[in-house]
């Protein structure tokens, strides 16, 4: 279903982890000058100094009535306005399902991209672990993650490091891929999880930010938000020394 739109400009941006330090600046200037913004109460708590009510009509949206609001505003935009979705972390990662569909709606040639920093770039950086040394899955999907899980476990087999997002879903627990289910998944695929170190970070960047760190098996029995991100760190570094 493509709407065809006619110059109705629509940013997809990333707003950074939670800190308003990791918005950069083009992203700042797409928000004060967009006539629309759409997004979830967290995100838009995130960027709530940047916006204008007054000029600003904002929509805070959730899972199950986002695609009606956004079809919504298309319908209400005019010609040469403009609409910015924010999104936390970075809008090229575990945001595709939504992309996809805001593509849909505004037609691929009026949606503009900016990237953001994601979680998982500080959560690396935290771990102090090299991106082009690590497997990255996003299990923040609402597709079928059975290919994710064995992409998981082939990366930890090979001895590589892994960072991720694990899948919450308050709504159906069974469909759930948090942290502990993660650690009893590697157990019970003849992985040695005591064997193998672990960091979860929790609300990155922000004021409470909290760290784990510690061995896979002992994540059976903790509870994590879902705004965190999982690091299995199990390459030796090596410098530019080890080559010449």
């Amino acid at each position: 279903m493509n709407l065809m739109s006619v110059n109705k400009k629509l940013y997809l941006i990333g707003i950074g982890p939670g800190s308003p330090k990791y918005i950069s600046e083009i992203v700042k200037d797409t928000i004060m000058k967009s006539n629309y913004i759409i997004g979830y109460e967290y995100t838009l708590k995130a960027i709530g100094h940047l916006i204008n009510k007054d000029f600003q009509e904002v929509y805070q949206i959730t899972m199950n009535d986002q695609d009606g609001i956004y079809i919504k505003v298309f319908n209400k935009m005019k010609h040469g306005e403009v609409c910015t979705v924010p999104f936390t972390g970075d809008i090229n990662f575990s945001e595709s399902e939504v992309v996809d569909r805001l593509l849909e709606i505004f037609g691929q040639d009026d949606v503009e991209l900016i990237a953001g920093i994601s979680s998982i770039q500080v959560a690396a950086s935290r771990a102090k672990i090299a991106l082009d040394k690590s497997t990255i899955i996003s299990f923040h999907v609402t597709e079928d993650i059975e290919e994710r899980k064995h992409d998981l476990l082939n990366a930890v087999k090979a001895r590589r490091n892994v960072i991720l997002l694990p899948r919450p879903w308050n709504s159906n627990p069974a469909k759930e891929f948090m942290e502990s289910n993660i650690a009893v998944y590697l157990r019970s695929n003849g992985v040695k999880t005591s064997e193998l170190d672990v960091w979860v970070f929790e609300f990155l960047t922000r004021t409470n930010e909290r760290i784990f760190k510690g061995k896979v098996n002992e994540l059976e029995n903790m509870k994590f938000d879902p705004l965190s991100v999982m690091v299995i760190d199990q390459v030796q570094r090596k410098s530019y020394m080890a080559f010449n």
